[in-house]
Parts: C-alpha cells; sequence; structure tokens
C-alpha cells in the first residue's frame, strides 16, 4: 500500500466513526486522535517524498543537454547575468555571463557604447575579453546598518541629551526627585534616487558576450561608487542623499600644530564613547593620511605598524592595511585628504532602502529600435538615517599640513 492509498485510507476510516465522535462516544473520541495523528504523519511523508522528487527533477534539468547537445545554463549569480538571460523571453538571444570588463573607448557621457572596429575586423579569431580599468574597492556602505522603507521619506527621532534633575536617595516615605528628558528631535530624510541610463547597441551585445558584465561591472559599480561618496560626503540640498560628515551634532576634532595623528584618532574614539552609547567600531581614513601612519617609525628606525615583511617588531604576519587601534579601517579615496571619520557605524546609522537596486532595459526608447540598441537603466531609492550623530567623530587635520 503506497501513501496515498493509506492516507485514503484514514480519511475514510475518519468520515465513518464522525457521528459517533460528534455525539461524545468515548472510545471514538480516543480513535479519531490517534487516527488524526497517523494522518499528519502521512502528509509529512508524502510532502517529504514530493520535495524529493523536485531536487531529483531539478538535478536532471540542470545536467540535461539542450537540443544541439550543449548543457544547460545554471541559474544566474549576479544582477546582471539575471537581467541577461531574461532578455531572452523578450525575443533576443540569451547573452553570456562571462566576465568581460569595460571598453576603453573615448565617448561623451550619455554616447551610445559602439562595437570597436578594431574588434569587429578581427572578432573571428579576437580573444574576446576588453580588460577593465582601475576599480576603486567599494567599502562604505557596508559599514551602516541596513533597513528598508516602503515610504517616500523616513522620519526618526535623535535623542535630547538635556536633562533636568537627577536621581538621588531617598528616605522612607519621602518625595521622589523628579526628572525630566528634553523632547526629541524629529528628523526627517526624504527618499532620494540614485540612477544612470546608458545604451549599447546590439551588435556588441550580440557578437560579444557583453551584456551580463556591462552591467555588473560598468553600471552597477558606478552606481555603488557614487552612493558611497553620497553615504559620506552627500549635501543636504538638491537630489542628494545627505551624508555623516554634512550632520549637524557629529563630534569633531579639529588638529592643532604639532598633534600626532594617532593620538587624534584615539581621542575621536574616546568622543563616540562618552558622547553615545557606543563604542566606535570603524575608522575611515584617505589612502595618503594612512600612507603618514602606516610608513611611521620609532627611534630605533622600525615601522610602528609592522616592516613590509612582517609584524609589528617583526611579530606575527603582516596585514593588507592592519587597523588603527584595534578598529576595522577603511582605507578609501571616498573621503577627503586630511579628513578622517571615527564612528559607531552600524548602530549610529543606517542606509534605509526602497525597493533595492533595480536594472531594467528597453528598445524602445527614443529611437533605440531604429538604431538597434538597448537603453539601460540602474537605479536605487534609499536615505540614510543618522539617528545618533553624536556616534560618529569628524578629524580635521588641515591644521597640520599648513
Amino acid at each position: 500500500m503506497n501513501l496515498k492509498e493509506r492516507l485514503a485510507e484514514l480519511k475514510g476510516r475518519a468520515e465513518e466513526i464522525m457521528p459517533a465522535v460528534e455525539a461524545g462516544d468515548a472510545a471514538a473520541l480516543k480513535e479519531g486522535e490517534q487516527l488524526a495523528k497517523e494522518i499528519a504523519e502521512v502528509q509529512e511523508k508524502m510532502s517529504a517524498a514530493d520535495a524529493f522528487a523536485a531536487t531529483v527533477k531539478g538535478i536532471g534539468a540542470m545536467n540535461a543537454g539542450g537540443s544541439d547537445g550543449s548543457r544547460a545554463k545554471s541559474a544566474p549569480s549576479t544582477l546582471g547575468e539575471f537581467v541577461a538571460m531574461g532578455v531572452k523571453s523578450k525575443g533576443k538571444p540569451q547573452r553570456s555571463s562571462v566576465n568581460y570588463g569595460t571598453y576603453m573607448g573615448s565617448k561623451a557621457a550619455g554616447d551610445v557604447m559602439d562595437k570597436p572596429s578594431a574588434v569587429d575586423s578581427a572578432l573571428a579569431d579576437v580573444q574576446e575579453r576588453v580588460y577593465e580599468g582601475p576599480r576603486r574597492r567599494l567599502t562604505v556602505a557596508d559599514l551602516f546598518g541596513q533597513e528598508t522603507t516602503t515610504r517616500s521619506a523616513v522620519t526618526y527621532f535623535v535623542e535630547n541629551a538635556s536633562v533636568e534633575g537627577a536621581p538621588a536617595g531617598t528616605a522612607e516615605g519621602a518625595k521622589k526627585p523628579g526628572v525630566t528628558f528634553g523632547d526629541p528631535t524629529p528628523v526627517t530624510d526624504p527618499v532620494k534616487k540614485i540612477a544612470a541610463v546608458y545604451k549599447e547597441t546590439d551588435e556588441m551585445l550580440d557578437d560579444l558576450p557583453w551584456l551580463a558584465s556591462s552591467i555588473n561591472n560598468r553600471g552597477i559599480y558606478l552606481h555603488e561608487i557614487t552612493k558611497e561618496d553620497m553615504l559620506l560626503n552627500g549635501a543636504a540640498s538638491g537630489n542628494n542623499i545627505q551624508g555623516v560628515l554634512t550632520r549637524t551634532g557629529i563630534g569633531k576634532i579639529t588638529a592643532k600644530s604639532g598633534d600626532k595623528v594617532a593620538d587624534l584618532i584615539f581621542k575621536g574614539l574616546t568622543k563616540v564613547y562618552t558622547a553615545s552609547p557606543f563604542r566606535a567600531d570603524a575608522i575611515v581614513i584617505n589612502p595618503v593620511d594612512y600612507e603618514a601612519l602606516r610608513l611611521g617609525k620609532d627611534a630605533n628606525g622600525q615601522y610602528y605598524g609592522g616592516g613590509y615583511f612582517a609584524g609589528a617588531y617583526g611579530n606575527g604576519q603582516l596585514e593588507e592595511d592592519p587597523p588603527i587601534w584595534g578598529r576595522h579601517t577603511v582605507v578609501t579615496p571616498a573621503i577627503e585628504e586630511g579628513t578622517i571619520l571615527v564612528g559607531a557605524f552600524k548602530q549610529g546609522g543606517s542606509f534605509i532602502s526602497r525597493k533595492g537596486l533595480t536594472v531594467e532595459m528597453t528598445d524602445t526608447n527614443e529611437d533605440d529600435f531604429n538604431y538597434n540598441r538597448v537603453s539601460i537603466r540602474i537605479e536605487e531609492r534609499g536615505a540614510l538615517a543618522i539617528r545618533y550623530p553624536m556616534a560618529f567623530c569628524e578629524i580635521d587635520l588641515s591644521a597640520l599640513s599648513a
């Protein structure tokens, strides 16, 4: 007897004893409980069997060859691959998802990316890879907490540090001292949009496995660079996401002549810890300022942060960008030379995204259909909520270079 037959038998018996159960017959009630238990067990086994069958079917589909004997493609692993594979359902050939980098041609903003003539003339035996240009490491956005919203603006409350009165020792039966906290300040950050549109020709997409790599390695990369810069430096006006360094209420330390950068950073850590409920979890520093720290030597000529073959004073392994004062250190040109940001990023602020990053493409935009090209739009709406401004401290080093 298979599982389906057993389930049918149990349900049939349950229907037979239902009148006795409704009448309150003790024996029928006891049998009914047992039947319910057995029915649940059989249904669970059937669900497991269905799941196993689906898995086996999926493996078979993944390994099955196409009509031309080729191996079936696996699911997309990046957003660019997902869009490229989706093109097939809109009547265009499916593109490959191999990473092919960027064509470094001379183009004005908004110009269509044409197939390079040098590639076109030798396409039959060219090695189809155009190497991408230098890439900046993306590090800033991941420092913040990540949240989502469905609204066009985000309102939150910044704690007021003022307090009137204080708790005190109180005798039995005596009046208790009163304490009044300052009203929190409501802050509303509108959700702003970061977006761009660029064009590719059909020939570029057909003759080179270009689409997925174009989206991943150029479009999304440039989007994330812009987002990273805004999260640090975005102005409060216009359509910018307002960044941390342009907020009112964050701490600030201004260097004086003779100050040591390492000492100022530690003072920034202390300022965050004493002015907010949190310990700083990261330091953001420009590569030029980090270089000055990294090359610092003691009176014996030994590097404080470790030499070029080993860790500090020959101990341990050499690290890439070793942390300053034990805090996660992000070395990036996204922050200006002469400015260092110390903060409790995860707890003090959050990037709030509406819908997340979206990639859309069409060949019916403007006159794209006439010219055999597609328009690719990449956009994201979001806001940066800084709930505890004093969880961040800016360190101004400008006086040290004067």
